[in-house]
């Protein structure tokens, strides 16, 4: 009896997977720090949050936890806790809820689609061409990976000047994200110290990924399934 016929190349098939790979990466890379609310509580310590505004680990805790918690959409209601916060600080975090949900909803529906491309080729038959001798999971993470090399390199050389360039990119024409530590006191447990450590640790777990996608696609051999032929 005649054996399955091999999953024949497709080059669409290996550019779609590419793309998604690359936007699962991305956006789950920046979901870490939104949804990973430890790596706040790590750093209540070493930044001296505590010795700088008075208040206590717990305070802080439960003031980070309420914006967050409005932030990622578990609730409506804005509070900073025991700190006092103005309308203009409440509109801007809701700008920044509306960029925090968009990427979670970027994270499960490009995942939902890389795993419905991955059946739909597995059912079709089809499998990922390589373009100029490399995978998808190359071009997903090398692509990604230059990009955002430069922009952690430029990053780096003046950060404040990042940070700044990133708001008025992200928030157009608005100049709330400039907070009065009197009138919006959740700023005084923000210092941008942290912003930077969540900028560093995005890129870690960006860079992680991308070279993870490296080097899975140089170690794996994508050859099509040779037919074999039986006797009946």
């Amino acid at each position: 009896m005649k054996s399955a016929s091999p999953a024949k190349p497709s080059k669409l098939f290996s550019v779609l997977l590419a793309i998604t790979a690359a936007a699962v990466l991305l956006s789950g890379s920046i979901a870490v720090p939104i949804l990973y609310r430890p790596f706040y509580y790590l750093q209540i310590g070493p930044l001296e949050l505590c010795e700088r505004t008075g208040l206590s680990e717990e305070e802080i805790r439960t003031a980070f936890d309420a914006v967050m918690d409005f932030c990622t959409g578990r609730t409506d209601t804005f509070s900073t806790g025991v700190l006092r916060w103005s309308e203009s600080g409440r509109d801007h975090f809701a700008d920044v809820r509306e960029l925090f949900l968009l990427d979670l909803q970027v994270l499960m529906e490009s995942g939902l689609l890389l795993a419905i491309l991955l059946l739909a080729g597995r059912l079709a038959k089809r499998r990922p061409a390589r373009l100029l001798g490399r995978g998808p999971g190359f071009w997903a993470g090398a692509g990604l990976g230059a990009v955002f090399l430069i922009i952690g390199a430029l990053a780096a050389l003046d950060f404040n000047r990042a940070f700044t360039v990133f708001h008025t990119i992200f928030f157009p024409g608005k100049d709330n994200w400039i907070f009065d530590p009197a009138a919006d006191q959740i700023i005084t447990i923000l210092p941008q110290a942290f912003f930077r450590n969540c900028a560093i640790l995005i890129l870690a777990v960006l860079a992680a990924g991308c070279a993870a996608l490296i080097l899975w696609d140089l170690l794996h051999k994508n050859k099509p399934g040779k037919a074999s032929a039986g006797k009946t």
